[in-house]
């Protein structure tokens, strides 16, 4: 993604004469930010050609493009998306991008929702990095309105099944999605038990990701990508929980991710779930990617109004409290 956004300003540089003997002399990799996959997108791109190497991806991962007239009544239902993250974390804008990125979308909300703090790789927010995150969020808050950056946490599920971050801290939060990012080979009894008592937590509003899995892996040291399985637990009971203790399962809409499995969805349908559609959105471009969790909705058949996200956000308040 870098390397297409450097080559993209650098072409960007250009005037259209420029661009065009470079394109003729064959010596737009010449250019320093340009390199040989880039260049020739750029020249198949002038041309007003699909570029190969994104008609080789979209051939590659076709079903995980959502069909938009399909979904777009569905998607515009939603208001907001409530699993979000800034360059505080592991996010790579910062938080006013990401607020103009959903308020350009026609959002009403955003839930910011950082690391917590024992996620170290994510650069987890300790509980005086969020204190003043929550500072910073008031102030933008005012600049904003009538927009909404909702306060909120990625919070990790610790093996003994608690939430990583302060009681005090998490009940000040507007949102709270707790998800499991370790031990995800653990045994089906463990796994379960872990889940179900975050799940039980009065904080929690939101079950995120609630597999772990990954369809499209992502890339190892050795330039290798392997997909990552599901996690094992009692999915019934899992979910039958979520009814009992009023926590929305998370379709979580990221193209590597898309979690819950259609047969885990339609269960959780099944059972009476709530359910919110977020993105996980690590960048802004990333806030588009709602339409994947809407088309799987849809094929699932989530009722409209279970989706808690699609409610106004007072509304919304009122049921994580």
């Amino acid at each position: 993604m870098q390397a297409f956004r450097t080559a993209a300003a650098v072409v960007d540089g250009l005037d259209d004469e420029q661009l065009d003997l470079k394109i003729r002399t064959n010596t737009l990799k010449d250019l320093r930010g340009v390199g040989p996959k880039t260049a020739a997108v750029v020249v198949q791109a002038h041309k007003g050609q699909v570029p190969e190497y994104l008609a080789t991806l979209e051939q590659a991962y076709a079903e995980l493009v959502p069909a938009a007239d399909d979904v777009a009544e569905f998607r515009t239902a939603l208001r907001g998306d409530l699993h979000v993250h800034s360059d505080w974390s592991d996010g790579g804008s910062p938080i006013r991008e990401m607020a103009e990125a959903a308020m350009a979308l026609g959002h009403e909300y955003m839930a910011l929702t950082d690391h917590s703090p024992r996620l170290t790789v994510a650069n987890g927010l300790s509980p005086a990095r969020l204190e003043k995150q929550l500072d910073v969020v008031a102030a933008l808050n005012e600049e904003l309105a009538p927009f909404r950056i909702l306060t909120g946490i990625e919070c990790d599920i610790n093996v003994d099944g608690s939430l990583d971050q302060t009681d005090e801290l998490l009940g000040r939060l507007d949102v709270v999605v707790a998800s499991v990012h370790s031990d995800l080979r653990a045994d089906s009894k463990s796994m379960t038990a872990r889940m179900l008592s975050a799940v039980a937590n009065p904080h929690t509003d939101i079950l995120g990701h609630c597999t772990g899995r990954l369809v499209i892996g992502r890339r190892q040291r050795n330039g290798t990508q392997r997909p990552r399985p599901e996690s094992d637990f009692d999915a019934a009971a899992v979910f039958e929980a979520c009814v009992e203790h009023g926590t929305a399962v998370e379709i979580n809409s990221r193209p590597e991710r898309l979690d819950p499995p259609k047969r885990l969805l339609a269960l959780a349908v099944e059972l009476g779930c709530e359910f919110a559609i977020d993105t996980d959105a690590h960048a802004p471009g990333q806030l588009d990617w709602q339409g994947n969790g809407c088309e799987r909705a849809l094929e699932c058949g989530v009722p409209v109004e279970r989706v808690v996200n699609t409610w106004p956000a007072e509304e919304l308040l009122d049921w994580t409290r």
